[in-house]
């Protein structure tokens, strides 16, 4: 496809005069736009598990208009724009990327990542620990997922994956002594534990434990609408099902997945 700049110097002129003559848009600022970034973030995320690449188009588009209109604050606020923004971005992805730009060599994509990892820490305005760059306020269990993907690229790991499973298993034991105790907190510490050695161990054999996991809430709610919905259709309510008959109508419901 053929690039046009000339669309992203409309979409510039656009938010001018939108942040100069819309009440609404005059009034945002970058605290009033952080939940409304977030929100169509996880809309962006609903397109690409959707596999749904006109909205995957549409999501991006509020996505860059977010991003223009932090820059448009930022230029108000004579701090930053979005030149700024783009020329950062431009330097470090040059900067990153020396197998590319410079003439360091690497065999695999693995060492991309480790290099990638290296080249942050010595930033001048980079994360000064491994870890730094994952944001505490990211969901449980991606955070987990990048935390360990991060330690990994500096080396700390499993020598083999296989390894992962005595911890997996040793991590389980430990929650079910724990309940058996019924101490409320620390066998909370070990699902903790036990849920972050599950992430572990996805992340070694290649999966991404939060499309896996949304997969499995997807086909849960798809089934749990089928028995819902056959309910409904015999003028009952689930509360007055016995367990046996919904698990009937569950089989039903799982064989329409197949």
């Amino acid at each position: 496809m053929e690039r046009n700049t000339d669309s992203f110097a409309r979409l510039l002129d656009i938010m001018d005069q939108l942040r100069a003559q819309c009440p609404w848009d005059r009034e945002q600022t970058l605290g009033s736009l952080r939940p409304l970034t977030i929100e169509e973030t996880y809309e962006l995320s609903d397109a690409i598990l959707n596999d749904d690449l006109d909205n995957i188009c549409k999501e991006l588009g509020d996505i860059l208009l977010h991003i223009v209109f932090y820059a448009k604050i930022g230029e108000e606020m004579q701090s930053f724009a979005i030149d700024d923004i783009v020329n950062k971005l431009c330097d470090k992805l040059i900067y990153r990327h020396p197998h590319v730009f410079g003439d360091t060599a690497v065999k695999h994509a693995g060492e991309v990542i480790k290099n990638w990892e290296q080249l942050k820490t010595k930033e001048k305005d980079g994360n000064k620990t491994v870890l730094s760059g994952v944001p505490e306020s990211m969901p449980s269990l991606i955070k987990a997922y990048r935390m360990q993907d991060k330690a990994r690229a500096v080396g700390f790991d499993w020598e083999r994956r296989e390894q992962v499973w005595d911890k997996v298993a040793e991590e389980l034991d430990e929650l079910k002594a724990e309940l058996e105790k019924a101490d409320q907190d620390k066998a909370e510490q070990e699902l903790g534990d036990f849920l972050f050695s599950i992430v572990n161990a996805a992340r070694l054999y290649d999966l991404n434990p939060d499309t896996a996991l949304e997969r499995t809430n997807r086909k849960f709610r798809k089934r749990f609408g089928y028995l819902e919905a056959h309910t409904i259709k015999q003028g009952r309510s689930l509360k007055d099902m016995s367990l046996e008959e919904m698990d009937a109508l569950w089989e039903e419901a799982k064989k329409h997945d197949e």
